[in-house]
């Protein structure tokens, strides 16, 4: 068997490369590495603009051209530093021998030396990682959120006055809306969306052990913290002063279980919705072309919901890895958190290909309000709920004897199927006041839905 070209071995890089696209610009390898020169060219910026060791600040004209090196980043700089770390087996290494480079090619190459100065690896990976995945999770990530978010609040306003039969533990329960069912997931959404973009990206800039050692070695009259905190802040992220060697990854422990949090209430979105369209709450919308059975030309399955709801289970899997693995380092460091940190494209990635179906899955659905009618007319004995609490306020209100209002609904109800006469002939022979019969008789399935309609904008 001959062995086939080069392939990409991850679905999110092959049959999925379109939906997760955005997240490559942040996420991959050459975008860590984009930030990676973004750092090194601000630290050199930031030491000429304070005269250290000699230097003047540089013009605006300087100041630009410089910070072309991350700007223009592209495909001759992702060649160079593939080229550069084959050699050096050390790929923040490579970054400041292509900042040195390219310093001399600018004819900056009097600053040559104030490249990666007295910082650790993990002082520019620090950084560096805190940019790429604030930018991932704010440009891309969040946006998709919202997106399922704003199809679900639409649908939960469409349908706020759809009534539709509950069911609790698979049996049938009081009725409710389809609006403000679907009205629970935009408000959990909400909640936890708020939470993930109010969420710290930290960065460390102290130096090998996150003393500062090498620092004031070198300009012992220097405030070094408050000069490191004013870089990392002006980057945009959150300062950490306190380290080891590496920045303790607790920030990012807690954006992705905040993450896989929302996947686990789009998961449950995902079967919910699953689950309606096999009741035949949701009837699917065809779409021209597609074939739903190799064999069975009926069908029209609900992949979109399929595929989020296994999607959110990888993307859950490696982030629960991602925050196990983060949060714990041996000493001063180990080198755990460098693997285990090239997985965050892949676990975001998969997180949002499943928020891509569920968009376009919710899309694709229309109500079907005959089932749901249909289904509610065949389950009068809901209404007992409402009988024996208005039996009960008749008690109260010195309008009725009745003992036992719940048994006596039990007894009528458990286990057994009652309908609109028996229900009748029941209310007129309890003993209530006639407005409260008036009331009862009244009383549909569809029309004992209280006040759904109304909670759908609390959410």
């Amino acid at each position: 068997m001959t062995s086939l070209p080069p392939q990409p071995l991850s679905p999110l890089d092959g049959r999925y490369r379109a939906a997760v696209a955005p997240l490559a610009d942040y996420l991959s390898e050459a975008g860590l590495n984009r930030a990676r020169v973004e750092v090194e060219v601000e630290w050199i910026i930031t030491l000429t603009d304070r005269s250290l060791f000699g230097t003047t600040p540089l013009g605006d004209d300087d100041k630009t051209r410089l910070r072309a090196l991350y700007v223009d980043f592209g495909a001759d700089e992702i060649a160079w530093l593939a080229e550069k770390e084959a050699v050096t087996r050390h790929d923040v290494k490579a970054i400041e021998y292509l900042v040195r480079d390219r310093l001399d090619s600018l004819g900056l190459s009097g600053l040559a030396e104030l490249t990666h100065f007295a910082c650790t690896s993990e002082d520019i990976n620090s950084a560096s990682y805190a940019l790429t995945v604030h930018r991932a999770v704010e440009r891309v990530w969040l946006p998709a959120l919202h997106r399922v978010i704003d199809a679900l609040a639409a649908l939960a306003d469409a349908h706020r006055d759809a009534p539709m039969l509950s069911r609790t533990h698979g049996q049938p329960a009081t009725p409710t809306t389809m609006g403000k069912e679907l009205a629970v997931f935009v408000w959990r959404l909400r909640r936890v969306a708020a939470q993930v973009a109010g969420g710290e990206y930290l960065a460390k800039f102290s130096g090998a052990t996150g003393t500062w050692s090498a620092h004031v070695a070198a300009a012992p009259d220097v405030d070094w913290p408050e000069v490191s905190r004013g870089f990392i802040e002006g980057l945009g992220i959150g300062f950490n002063p306190v380290t080891t060697q590496i920045e303790s990854h607790d920030w990012q422990v807690e954006l992705y279980d905040r993450i896989r949090h929302a996947g686990g209430i789009l998961h449950n979105l995902a079967t919910d919705v699953w689950t309606y369209i096999s009741l035949g709450f949701f009837a699917q919308i065809p779409v021209a072309g597609a074939t739903g059975s190799s064999t069975m030309p009926h069908k029209i399955n609900p992949i979109r919901f399929e595929n989020a709801e296994a999607n959110l289970e990888i993307s859950a899997g490696l982030l629960q890895t991602l925050s196990q693995t983060l949060v714990t380092s041996r000493l001063q460091r180990d080198l755990t958190d460098s693997t285990t940190q090239r997985n965050i494209g892949v676990a975001l990635g998969h997180s949002l290909l499943a928020l891509d179906n569920l968009t376009r899955g919710l899309g694709e659905i229309s109500l079907s309000q005959h089932v749901l009618d249909a289904d509610l007319d065949a389950n009068w004995e809901v209404l007992a709920e409402a009988i024996q609490t208005v039996v009960r306020a008749e008690i109260a209100a010195g309008r009725s004897q009745i003992t036992d209002p719940y048994a006596l609904l039990k007894d009528l109800t458990r286990g057994r199927r009652v309908g609109a006469v028996e229900l009748a002939e029941f209310v007129d022979g309890l003993d209530i006041g006639d407005d409260a019969k008036a009331r009862l008789r009244a009383l549909t399935p569809a029309g004992y839905t209280g006040l759904a309609a109304r909670v759908v904008d609390l959410a």
